[in-house]
């Protein structure tokens, strides 16, 4: 039935599945297509519903037109709502209408437009959408962004669409205004984010993907998607033909290049050197990069053509206040990845202590000490009574396995192996009571779990690293942090 299907399209489906179950309702409804619509493409929605307040209200005015029931498990195949079947057949004659190969989420968009007696239809209509200006404009912008011109799918990675959970930007508005600003520039449109490593350069630029998917970028950049270009295939690549293929694909309506390390693009060879120049003298392209001071001081050393051509962006190391601020927003992550918790107090060790760690910046090196501080738990599981680490160690696996349905669009299997995890999850809890395991013994990393990182990688004894440097480690944390 989905196999036409985009895979932002078929995520869509999952989650109106998900947001049916979390209702108590006995069917699939259009309201619940409206709403993993909202969740999962937010730049279409955002596009045509103009502000975050409607995108917001929309929730609102569909919890308070439900009669909320006992939510139903996951693990229930819930029938879908004859209502909701015809928007799937509508939005399969759109895509046909447009001469679209594949069924994306604008064609769900309008599917519902077209069941026009639907509450999702009522919905849209209220705002302002039409079927025919819908219409009309998705035939002008074409399909999903996520369709990259095949040439460069084979070298690039679209992060305007990446899953995953991004790294916080924290204490770095300025810098994404500037690099947003320099992108809406006529001449020098080209951003180079200059900073030692670990300051968080590639952060920010995730941070404008994210941006970008919001919906919360000026309209010239509401299109936009940011593509991470492997320059390293092409650095072989002796076919001069190739090259003009590149560069009429990369003058692909929406797309802006990031390439990481400006001075090692401009000196990886003459060819990927005359590849950049050409494009990006020629307007062509739109490019972003990141560099180390001494490396841009280099480049446009070397290159006098790149200072005519980016504009540098300059970011300077995290305060450590902000550096702890960063690890308390990814944690969850961490402790996802390890099977840890992390007390507040090894946090803001991590960043207390990174002083000792040279080569590196905030907040950077403080991640790296929370990361190998959880995987250095992993050695010590062994202790866990058998039983308790079995039971860990299939509740791993069924998050995987779970994560590879979601991934595959197998929904049914990500629905049962879910219902799995939790049982374990139960199993394990009754475990820690037989075995009278607290929350320390089953993976808490703490300040002194950090010191021992941090002695292992400088050397130094615990005692001599907790005498390196003066002050008190609340020092460093703002009121409320």
């Amino acid at each position: 039935m989905f196999e036409r299907f985009t895979e932002k399209a078929r995520r869509v489906v999952f989650f109106a599945r998900y947001e049916a179950s979390q209702f108590g309702a006995p069917f699939i409804e259009t309201e619940h297509l409206l709403l993993g619509l909202l969740r999962e493409d937010k730049a279409l929605t955002n596009r045509f519903l103009r502000s975050n307040a409607s995108v917001e209200s929309i929730r609102d005015q569909i919890e308070g037109h439900t009669t909320i029931r006992e939510k139903v498990s996951t693990s229930v195949d819930l029938p879908l709502s004859n209502e909701f079947k015809r928007v799937l057949a509508y939005a399969a004659e759109e895509a046909e209408r447009l001469a679209h190969k594949h069924i994306g989420t604008e064609h769900l968009l309008l599917g519902l437009l077209r069941e026009e007696k639907c509450f999702a239809a009522e919905i849209l209509h209220e705002r302002g959408l039409q079927l025919s200006t819908v219409r009309v404009e998705i035939s002008r912008i074409g399909g999903e962004r996520t369709q990259q011109p095949s040439l460069l799918a084979q070298f690039s990675t679209d992060l305007s669409n990446a899953t995953g959970q991004p790294r916080p930007l924290v204490g770095r508005e300025d810098e994404l205004e500037r690099l947003i600003q320099i992108l809406c520039r006529f001449t020098r449109k080209n951003p180079v984010l200059v900073g030692e490593p670990g300051v968080g350069k590639k952060t920010i630029i995730g941070g404008l993907a994210q941006r970008i998917a919001d919906g919360a970028v000026p309209t010239a950049m509401a299109e936009k998607s940011i593509v991470a270009l492997d320059l390293s295939p092409l650095a072989i690549e002796k076919d001069r033909l190739w090259l003009e293929k590149f560069q009429n694909a990369s003058a692909e309506e929406g797309v802006i290049f990031f390439v990481d390390e400006l001075p090692r693009t401009a000196i990886s060879g003459i060819y990927i050197e005359e590849l950049l120049k050409h494009s990006l003298v020629s307007g062509k392209i739109q490019c972003i990069s990141t560099a180390t001071p001494s490396g841009y001081s280099k480049a446009i050393e070397n290159y006098s053509w790149l200072e005519r051509h980016f504009l540098p962006v300059q970011v300077a190391p995290a305060s450590e206040a902000d550096a702890v601020k960063v690890l308390l927003g990814i944690k969850d992550s961490y402790e996802k990845f390890h099977g840890v918790t992390y007390t507040e107090d090894a946090l803001t060790s991590a960043v207390y202590y990174s002083s000792s760690i040279k080569g590196r910046h905030l907040p950077g090196k403080a991640v790296d000490l929370m990361d190998d501080a959880g995987a250095c738990f992993k050695l010590r599981q062994t202790s866990l009574p058998e039983e308790v680490s079995e039971v860990q160690n299939r509740i791993k696996f069924m998050v995987h396995r779970m994560e590879n349905s979601i991934a595959n669009q197998d929904f049914e299997k990500a629905r049962f192996y879910s219902g799995e995890q939790r049982k374990e999850h139960e199993n394990l809890r009754l475990l820690r009571e037989k075995y009278k395991l607290d929350e320390m013994a089953v993976g808490t990393v703490t300040r002194e779990d950090i010191e021992q990182v941090v002695a292992r990688w400088t050397g130094l004894s615990v005692a001599s690293i907790r005498q390196s440097r003066p002050g008190d480690l609340d020092g460093i944390k703002e009121p409320g942090v």
